[in-house]
């Protein structure tokens, strides 16, 4: 009986009971393998999960967020700009990286000590997202908004983040390790408001969190930003009414306007900035609060002219559009778009856009309606700015004195930017009048020379750019070339007026592209990570246009 077992197991077996993967008579079978598909993620064998030695698997999952167990990062045979990371500002160490690949980024330096779990994944991201909402509502850049909320997460031991920017939206990625799943998370910007003295206080705090002889825990950030969203603003109501007229005055002076005319705009301004708040306070969108604001200075300058004065009553209301064109969200809608972030260019400058609209609205109903009453506006007046030097400088000054004021500067910034704005005008007086270069090339030069300065300023404070510069561009907006444009719509002289609109414009642009040249150029005088040689400065996108 035996025998013939031994027969019976000695039979070939059919193809069927046979199998490619049946392993060999004498071989050991392998136990079961789980029933689901394998991952090339999957850890091997004998890889450690909870403390990873400094040469184990990449793929293993760290005990903690913190950079003591992270593996040394990889740089590549080219080269990267990772030496010297920690001799430049915060601001240009997380450009730099942002511009990095994420696999090829540094480990991040811990600056803040953690507990022995490590930090909080989502109060951190929480915190950064609040920090980046702040810096996006007072009107940063989203590359510099970017590179704050970059700056606090890597401070806080978070590696593999990415932050995204955009018009009114931020998001966050954080990945842990390849093996976990992402944490991401979001914020919405619903409202916006001019606040610089806010905006400082936030670069305070992550110029703290970022530096290493500064303890600045999770609840104490918390506290801080607390405290700032809480802060009133540094100036009362009718101060900020009275700079409005202070401003529209000293923009009629600038472009040759007497004192009954200084008057007259300071009237104007007031009273188009307080029907805008009452426009604001009933909930009105922002493009109506522009038409309005624009109609008393132009009612004014409408009724100058029609009394026989002789004045010009045309600054009066050039005056006014001085103190109504949007040239902070101008600047930053250009620099968005030189560095790259092209979906939230175009969304400011269409902002941008709706506003000059409403400008144009206000202004040219009244205008309408002053020549059916037999006005006889002088276009050939407007363009006619006599030269006073003395007085001109006087003027550009108090001009960007009172700016900064509406924009809520610190106290303490507010003499800075002014010299900056007399700087920028004596340059463009000097390029245009004296050397009779056209008016794009001067102002473009002249906003260069604020962004320089205002850069260097900014680098040296560790703060941000934007209190040193936009109030200093204020007596380089076009205010002339807007109203000569209208009033020759008004006129029915359309071909004309559109060209002169068009010449406004350029110089507008000419503002926004000199000021983040700048800027720019003031990195040459700077020691910035991987500055060593110009070759080896990643800028935003190489890819030449294809």
């Amino acid at each position: 009986m035996a025998e013939a077992d031994g027969v019976e197991d000695r039979k070939p077996q059919s193809d069927e009971a046979r199998s490619a993967f049946t392993p060999p008579p004498g071989m050991e079978p392998e136990a079961p393998e789980e029933d689901q598909p394998t991952s090339e993620f999957a850890l091997p064998p004998g890889t450690g999960t909870v403390h990873p030695e400094p040469g184990g698997s990449a793929f293993a999952t760290p005990a903690t967020y913190s950079a003591a167990h992270s593996p040394p990062a990889y740089t590549p045979g080219q080269g990267f700009p990772v030496p010297g990371l920690t001799e430049s500002p915060w601001q240009d160490r997380m450009r730099t990286m942002l511009r990095m690949p994420v696999d090829v980024r540094p480990v991040p330096d811990l600056v803040q000590r953690q507990t022995e779990a490590g930090p909080s994944v989502g109060r951190v991201l929480d915190l950064t997202l609040r920090i980046g909402e702040l810096l996006l509502a007072g009107g940063e850049g989203a590359e510099d908004v970017e590179a704050a909320m970059f700056a606090v997460t890597r401070s806080y031991g978070l590696d593999r983040c990415e932050p995204t920017v955009t018009f009114t939206l931020l998001s966050i990625t954080h990945q842990p390790s390849l093996v976990d799943h992402p944490v991401s998370a979001n914020r919405t910007v619903r409202r916006r408001g001019t606040d610089y003295n806010r905006l400082s206080a936030v670069y305070r705090l992550v110029d703290d969190i970022s530096a290493h002889e500064i303890d600045v825990s999770l609840e104490e950030a918390y506290r801080r930003l607390a405290e700032i969203r809480r802060n009133r603003h540094p100036y009362p109501g009718w101060m900020l009414t009275s700079a409005a007229g202070l401003l529209a005055g000293a923009a009629s002076t600038l472009v040759g306007g007497g004192v009954l005319v200084f008057f007259a705009a300071v009237l104007g301004a007031v009273l188009g900035d307080r029907l805008a708040w009452l426009c604001a306070g009933r909930g009105l969108p922002e493009f109506y609060q522009f038409v309005v604001a624009a109609m008393p200075p132009a009612a004014i300058g409408v009724a100058l002219n029609m009394t026989g004065i002789d004045v010009k009553a045309s600054a009066v209301i050039t005056g006014g559009l001085f103190a109504l064109l949007p040239g902070r969200a101008l600047v930053a809608a250009v620099q968005d778009g030189l560095t790259g972030f092209y979906i939230t260019a175009s969304a400011r400058l269409l902002e941008v856009m709706y506003l000059f609209i409403g400008i144009i609205m206000g202004v040219l109903v009244v205008l309408y309606l002053g020549l059916q009453f037999d006005a006889s506006p002088r276009p050939e007046e407007v363009l006619q700015i006599q030269q006073r030097p003395p007085l001109q400088i006087a003027a550009s000054m108090v001009l960007v004195f009172t700016f900064a004021i509406l924009l809520q500067q610190e106290r303490s910034t507010v003499w800075i930017v002014t010299l900056n704005g007399g700087v920028a005008w004596v340059t463009f007086g000097a390029l245009h009048y004296a050397g009779g270069i056209p008016p794009v090339p001067s102002t473009a030069i002249a906003a260069g020379l604020v962004g320089l300065f205002g850069q260097l300023f900014s680098r040296y404070r560790f703060a941000s750019a934007l209190p040193y510069t936009t109030a200093a561009i204020g007596p380089l907006l076009p205010g002339s070339a807007t109203y000569y444009g209208l009033l020759l719509i008004a006129e029915d002289r359309l071909n004309e007026g559109l060209g002169s609109l068009v010449n406004a414009a350029a110089i507008a642009l000419a503002i926004a592209i000199g000021v983040n040249l700048g800027s720019e150029t003031s990195r040459l005088f700077m020691r910035i990570p991987g500055a060593a040689s110009a070759a080896k400065r990643r800028a935003a996108k190489r890819t030449r246009g294809f």
